[in-house]
């Protein structure tokens, strides 16, 4: 039989939070996910990426120090 690494009340505190929070959480994931697509991305993909942070600074007017 397989141990769980956590307690029942630990996974229903886990799963409530999750709940309330669906924003953040799909936000931390795509943020998680975006650093590492970069990480294994090629010189193209890099670029392409690149460009569309670009894109988004300008129409924000913002710059990047």
């Amino acid at each position: 039989m397989t141990e769980l690494k956590s307690s029942e009340a630990q996974r229903r505190a886990s799963k409530k939070y999750d709940q309330k929070n669906k924003d953040s959480k799909q936000y931390r994931n795509k943020k998680s996910a975006t650093k590492s697509f970069i990480s294994i991305a090629t010189d193209e993909d890099f670029a392409l990426v690149q460009g569309w942070v670009n894109d988004r600074l300008l129409k924000n007017n913002t710059t990047y120090e």
